[in-house]
């Protein structure tokens, strides 16, 4: 069996150039970089440019990003056209904050490059600062931003950030990237350029390019003879699945959480939606029939077919724990579970697209390298922010299992697609990019969500019917969709 990945290897640069060029079939990184709208390696050291050694355990020697010495020119529409053959960073100095929240796996992924950005260089030091709870990160950064010290840098996903971008909190990237040598939009896929671009600015760089996959069990599959995930599978092959894995409360067939990020893409599926109009929604419709009919099969997955555990025992223990251990076969989620999963030694595991029915679609999970309005560095808050989105420092993320890249030329190589590194069906999260979909991203996304998440519980636990959740859940949400 093969064995799992549980740290992320140290990639010197002499190394990440033989890896990126046999990742790209032969072509050499002045290609890559050239694809990701960077400068190649020029055959003699540009004259700004200093070569520094890499601090302790940072595992990088490399050129130093030279940091904005001007104003960033404006760009139209929020795609970056515009590219100056220098550099966009040439004398920015001092030190930056950068703050991310997430378990210990992704503090020590993002620990990882700032070590590396801050050994590569001696002008600019990043400090990472880590909360761990989610919900505690944004009342943080809210209370930050209120007193004017905020963090230079934040990492936040597209259904954050609308709110926050409302109030001014933070620089439009795109003048940034107009002057970045290193940096192009182009570069990045489109679906996640659009998720954080708002009033034609693009707010942020986009750092992955995840969805909602399936992981699963093969070797649990195996010994209940039950067929593995097919590419093209149902509703009604997934179900089965789910019953032939299921003993009693001894083992489930699937974890899956009733909540609005999960069921939105098998209300697409069905060919309804969650919002009347995604640019601008004034309501949602969940009162559809399609979207009934898809909820209300999502719903019986615990009250009907009970292949789901029910509420007691998911307070007990979790859906991630509950793989982990091996006592449920399946388990949706995004990328971020790898790192997590990668630990597993007890069994094999690989990752399935969603089963469809009446279309296929995902739901978009992204995150964005922010620059708030009131740092007072911006130009060094930018350089760190244009090397870690740079090939090298996505190189980095990607090892580690946390992201699916957001610079198509990286995710599509060998670096991202490593036939030694688990999950075996990498392919399954590229595949899946054409059919993501975003959810609402408004000011008031995350109150919405936690209704229509409290009501989804209700109803999924046997504690209301689905009519009733529905009806719930559309008039407490009315009067957010207004404001």
């Amino acid at each position: 069996m093969q064995q799992p990945h549980n740290k992320l290897r140290r990639l010197r640069r002499r190394e990440f150039l033989r890896t990126a060029a046999v990742g790209l079939g032969g072509t050499t990184l002045a290609g890559l970089l050239a694809a990701c709208g960077g400068t190649p390696p020029a055959t003699t050291a540009p004259p700004a440019a200093t070569t520094v050694p890499p601090a302790a355990g940072g595992g990088v020697t490399a050129t130093a990003v030279r940091p904005v010495t001007t104003a960033p020119a404006a760009s139209s529409g929020g795609m970056v056209t515009q590219r100056t053959s220098a550099s966009a960073t040439s004398s920015a100095s001092g030190t930056v904050t950068f703050a991310v929240s997430g378990d210990t796996a992704e503090k020590e992924a993002y620990g990882k490059i700032v070590a590396a950005f801050n050994g590569r260089q001696s002008r600019v030091t990043v400090n990472l600062s880590h909360i761990p709870s989610a919900g505690d990160y944004i009342k943080r950064l809210t209370a930050d931003l209120a007193s004017g010290t905020p963090p230079d840098i934040t990492l936040m996903n597209y259904r954050r950030f609308a709110a926050f971008a409302a109030r001014g909190a933070f620089e439009p990237i795109a003048p940034y990237l107009a002057t970045s040598g290193a940096l192009q939009s182009s570069a990045f896929y489109p679906e996640v350029i659009s998720a954080f671009t708002r009033g034609g600015q693009l707010i942020g760089i986009p750092q992955n390019a995840s969805s909602l996959v399936l992981y699963y069990n093969k070797t649990l599959f195996g010994q209940a003879g039950v067929a593995p995930p097919k590419d093209d599978w149902t509703w009604d092959d997934f179900l089965a699945a789910a019953r032939g894995l299921t003993r009693g409360t001894e083992r489930y067939g699937v974890g899956i959480a009733p909540e609005m990020i999960r069921i939105a893409p098998f209300v697409w599926q069905n060919g309804g939606d969650i919002v009347d109009d995604l640019a601008n929604p004034t309501k949602l419709t969940f009162d559809r029939a399609e979207s009934v009919e898809a909820i209300g099969w999502f719903v019986d997955l615990q009250t009907r077919h009970k292949v789901v555990p029910d509420a007691v025992q998911v307070a007990a223990e979790d859906d991630e724990s509950r793989f982990l251990n091996g006592r449920s076969g399946m388990f949706f989620d995004s990328r971020r579970a790898v790192p997590t999963l990668r630990t597993i030694t007890a069994f094999d595991w690989d990752v399935a697209p969603l089963p469809g029915r009446k279309v296929r679609a995902s739901i978009l999970h992204s995150d964005a390298y922010l620059l708030t309005a009131a740092s007072k560095n911006k130009a060094a808050a930018f350089s760190f922010m244009e090397y870690a989105n740079s090939p090298e420092g996505q190189t980095f993320i990607a090892q580690t299992g946390r992201t699916v890249p957001s610079i198509r030329a990286i995710a599509e190589s060998p670096i991202f697609l490593d036939p030694a590194a688990k999950p075996a069906n990498n392919r399954a999260f590229l595949d899946a990019i054409p059919i993501v979909r975003p959810t609402i991203n408004t000011d008031t996304t995350e109150q919405i969500e936690g209704i229509v998440n409290n009501e989804l519980k209700r109803a999924f636990y046997g504690q209301a019917t689905v009519t009733e959740a529905i009806g719930t859940a559309q008039s407490r949400t009315a009067e957010l969709f207004k404001r």
